[in-house]
């Protein structure tokens, strides 16, 4: 199921054997300096100990903006992929009933963002998929603990499965259809925080720009009715605080679901009044790119 796992992870047999992978861009230019190498290869040896693992967890995942290559040394140094996944996996006994303290939430975050340098980066992003991780935070995302240390992990593996999407890949909007990702990603929509739901309206949007994800969505209308009740909640839950960027990302999703006769029929009655009247007033007047969403909305329903 793991790609690339390696092996000798749980000791450090494994670490005097790490090799840190495309240390050249393509081009045959140094992706960093030196001494930056060097110093994320020890960061890597350090992840074999389990002294020293949380802290290298932390400072590699403070450094991932650093090196662009990144996630391709992780991908390919031996063993570390297994590292991440057994952090992951570790926590899996406190999310249900709830036990996961902050601390421990913020060392899974930080495999979680390491996991994001992997899926952001092209040569590794179809590796991480074809080998199923997505599905290893698929337990992150069904946890409903409105706590801080359990609305990071959602928000981080989010971030994860946000850099899949983002690149308009249709085998990866299939993975996620497949896999039952929209159940999940629908009601964190519903329920999450305001930055998780910004997020996961993002991953639903560009799972219906696709056109396999729009027919999953609109061939059902159970399904489709289901979405347009979780998409005008979202807007009636922003009446006391709205999100400019929240509002933006919904009523894309809206314009998009509009194309299929039968939800533009349902929305002409059933879509919020909240998006017609004057509630978000303030939005409209300071941004004029959801101020022309808005219009496109109300020119495809009339």
């Amino acid at each position: 199921m793991y790609g690339n796992p390696g092996a000798g992870a749980s000791s450090g047999q494994g670490a005097g054997n790490i090799a840190v992978g495309h240390n050249m861009a393509s081009n045959g230019v140094p992706v960093a300096a030196a001494g930056e190498n060097e110093t994320l290869y020890q960061l890597m040896v350090e992840l074999f100990s389990a002294t020293n693992r949380e802290q290298a967890l932390a400072e590699l995942s403070r450094r991932r903006d650093q090196n662009p290559d990144l996630g391709v040394a992780l991908w390919n140094a031996y063993g570390v992929m297994t590292i991440l996944y057994q952090e992951i996996i570790a926590i899996y006994p406190l999310l249900n009933p709830p036990a996961l303290t902050m601390p421990v939430s913020n060392r899974a975050c930080n495999s979680l963002a390491l996991l994001q340098l992997v899926a952001t980066h092209e040569q590794t992003r179809m590796q991480l998929l074809k080998a199923n991780v997505p599905q290893l935070l698929y337990p992150f995302l069904s946890t409903t603990s409105k706590a801080k240390q359990y609305d990071n992990l959602r928000l981080t593996s989010l971030g994860v499965i946000g850099a899949l999407v983002k690149y308009d890949n249709h085998e990866v909007i299939s993975f996620f259809v497949a896999t039952e990702f929209l159940p999940l990603c629908l009601k964190i929509m519903d329920i999450g925080s305001e930055l998780c739901k910004v997020v996961a309206t993002f991953i639903f949007q560009k799972i219906i720009l696709d056109d396999g994800g729009f027919n999953y969505v609109t061939s059902h209308p159970k399904r489709l009715h289901t979405v347009l009740v979780i998409l005008n909640n979202v807007i009636n839950q922003m009446v006391v605080a709205p999100s400019g960027r929240l509002l933006k990302s919904v009523t894309k999703c809206l314009i998009r679901l509009a194309d299929n006769p039968k939800a533009c029929e349902e929305m002409r009655e059933g879509v919020s009044e909240n998006l017609r009247d004057s509630t978000f007033a303030q939005v409209l007047a300071e941004d004029v790119s959801y101020r022309r969403l808005v219009y496109q909305l109300i020119i495809k329903l009339a």
